[in-house]
């Protein structure tokens, strides 16, 4: 028996083969000319080339000169590490170009891995607001009474809503105790453009508000 085209197993299979080929090719153009657009705008880096500008974050509350606290260790607030994905575990500034692909900040980085300068500006920020002894980092977990952690969810810049997204789940538990709090705080701040002049002073503004936040429900 002769198979016409419109019946042949083959031709159809093929002809799907080819259809995901077209298919792909169209994908994966359209986000190259995104990110192609995003990098001639300054916006993306997708070379290893050292970063011209390194990002800090800076306490807009900090205890004041001559500030002290004295206690036991059993009363101290500890200050954990947050946990986070690779995006937040390097020195590079993560641009969010849509929900499944990111880029990194062109010309910028970070002084420090930035779990770590979110954890000390978290800390100084509970700190000015409580009058608490407050320490930072794992090596007083043993030690300490109300231990505050959690997930740095994002902290960069995303593309899509051309603003500055720190993103924090917070987690809030007491030494002896089997409960657990829980919230998300959350910042956006509106960047005029995707260079590192104007992102870096929106991130270190939307960390210090989710700061705030965050000690404010400590405190409270």
């Amino acid at each position: 028996m002769t198979m016409t085209p419109a019946t042949n197993p083959v031709t159809r299979r093929s002809g799907v083969r080819s259809h995901a080929r077209t298919h792909g090719r169209v994908w994966r153009g359209a986000l190259a000319a995104t990110l192609a657009s995003l990098a001639l705008a300054g916006c993306v880096s997708l070379e290893g080339k050292a970063p011209d500008t390194l990002f800090r974050l800076t306490a807009e509350q900090s205890a004041p000169a001559g500030y002290s606290a004295q206690g036991k260790l059993n009363d101290a607030i500890i200050v954990l590490d947050p946990e986070a994905d690779r995006s937040l575990d390097m020195l590079r500034v993560p641009v969010r170009v849509d929900a499944s692909n990111l880029a990194y900040l062109k010309g910028a980085g970070w002084i420090e891995k930035p779990t770590r300068l979110f954890r000390g500006l978290l800390a100084e920020t509970i700190r000015a607001n409580t009058g608490d002894m407050v320490l930072e980092g794992g090596d007083y977990e043993v030690t300490g009474k109300t231990f505050i952690g959690g997930r740095l969810l994002e902290m960069g810049y995303d593309a899509q809503r051309s603003a500055v997204v720190v993103r924090f789940d917070a987690v809030r538990s007491e030494r002896g105790s089997e409960e657990l709090a829980r919230k998300r705080f959350e910042s956006v701040v509106p960047v005029m453009k995707a260079e590192p002049e104007f992102v870096g002073p929106a991130i270190n503004s939307a960390a210090n508000d989710v700061a705030r936040q965050v000690a404010a429900w400590v405190k409270g």
